[in-house]
């Protein structure tokens, strides 16, 4: 059934201003249309862009903010042209919730190289010229587009750092065809990314090599991610043995 007038309180946590302070916020989400979901939220992961935005890091912050673009929960509604989904199902919301969905990159699936800009699932401007509030909240409404279906037997709590951290650097990973076993995968710093290209590259059947300035990490990399090799990247001898890896740098850098 189309909600074209219903609204519904959302209970969300949004920071007021850059000390980025979360605090219990009611809001309401838009009208449920033809082509949309709304999902319960079950659960967010955590990401650095909340962190980023919410303490107005890039001078762009529309507050209060609402946080969270790594979604998981189950589906609650559907518009009437809705065909993918169903009452029940568990998805997931992503990094952006709108596209033009008219341009060479939306017809080609990138929706988020749309050429009139993706609308990010949080602190964006949506097509009614609503500013977008993430996932810190009870539950989103989506055009159907942009929700994805997580298996039923997958944990939601596990699915929902795939949206952000897990396409990171799974999307690298497969430019490069690295999802052939038998290849080697260095993968730089082992922090909410690195864990994720660590269990990816074994899941690959890839031998992987992981690279850390933290001896304290060796234990994680090897026993906990079953990573193959673990190098002390201040190590020059160590590091002169892995320059044939096809590495991936997963640690904050600048660039002049």
């Amino acid at each position: 059934m189309d909600s074209q007038t219903k609204t519904e309180d959302c209970l969300g946590w949004a920071a007021r201003d850059p000390s980025g302070a979360l605090s219990p916020y009611k809001f309401s989400r838009r009208p449920l249309g033809s082509d949309d979901v709304s999902l319960k939220i079950t659960h967010c992961g955590v990401c650095y862009a909340d962190v980023i935005w919410s303490r107005n890091k890039n001078g762009d912050s529309m507050y209060p903010l609402v946080p969270g673009h790594e979604i998981a929960g189950v589906v609650k509604e559907v518009g009437s042209n809705v065909c993918r989904f169903k009452v029940g199902d568990p998805v997931g919301v992503g990094t952006y919730v709108n596209s033009c969905r008219d341009c060479e990159y939306c017809n080609d699936g990138v929706e988020v190289h749309c050429v009139k800009g993706s609308v990010f699932t949080f602190n964006g401007i949506d097509e009614d010229g609503t500013v977008t509030k993430g996932g810190y909240s009870s539950y989103i409404v989506v055009h159907e587009r942009y929700c994805f279906r997580i298996p039923s037997n997958y944990p939601l709590a596990s699915a929902a750092p795939l949206l952000c951290a897990g396409i990171t650097v799974y999307a690298p990973m497969m430019r490069h065809n690295m999802n052939h076993s038998g290849k080697s995968l260095g993968v730089i710093g082992l922090g909410g990314l690195g864990h994720m290209a660590v269990k990816f590259g074994k899941a690959f059947g890839l031998h992987v090599t992981v690279f850390s300035t933290s001896i304290s990490k060796k234990e994680e990399a090897l026993n906990l991610l079953g990573a193959d090799k673990f190098v002390v990247s201040s190590d020059q001898e160590q590091m002169k043995l892995t320059l044939h890896l096809v590495i991936i740098r997963l640690i904050p850098t600048c660039h002049s």
